[in-house]
């Protein structure tokens, strides 16, 4: 069994930054990527960025490239969002998952684990 806790969200200005973590507890799968996804209520979840844990191949939605960046830190089985520049519409209930595959996906079903999610929240 997987367990994923994320932590890091909460109240900034517009322009801000935040930085997520995700720690997951137990190495779940021999290759696998995990993601970040956010929602809003009444929106579908939406994908945010992806990582090849073991290449550290990434990939982001565009309304988020060159503003924020994933990572990974293997030894402490921990992924980060790293959230530069952030504006009112990058508010959201932000999610991390894991996938057994080390293809990156954007799509929330190709998931398999999940954590509880963190709030943030970016004032104008």
């Amino acid at each position: 069994q997987v367990q994923l806790v994320e932590s890091g969200g909460g109240l900034v200005q517009a322009g801000g930054s935040l930085r997520l973590s995700c720690a997951a507890s137990g190495r779940p799968f021999s290759d696998y990527a995990m993601g970040w996804f956010r929602q809003v209520p009444g929106k579908e979840r939406e994908f945010v960025a992806a990582i090849n844990w073991s290449t550290g191949d990434t990939y982001y939605a565009d309304s988020v490239k060159s503003r924020f960046t994933i990572s990974r830190l293997n030894a402490k089985n921990t992924e980060y969002l790293q959230m530069n520049s952030l504006q009112p519409d990058d508010t959201a209930v932000y999610y991390c998952a894991v996938r057994n595959a080390g293809r990156v996906a954007t799509i929330p079903s190709e998931y398999d684990y999940w954590g509880q999610g963190t709030q943030v929240t970016v004032s104008s």
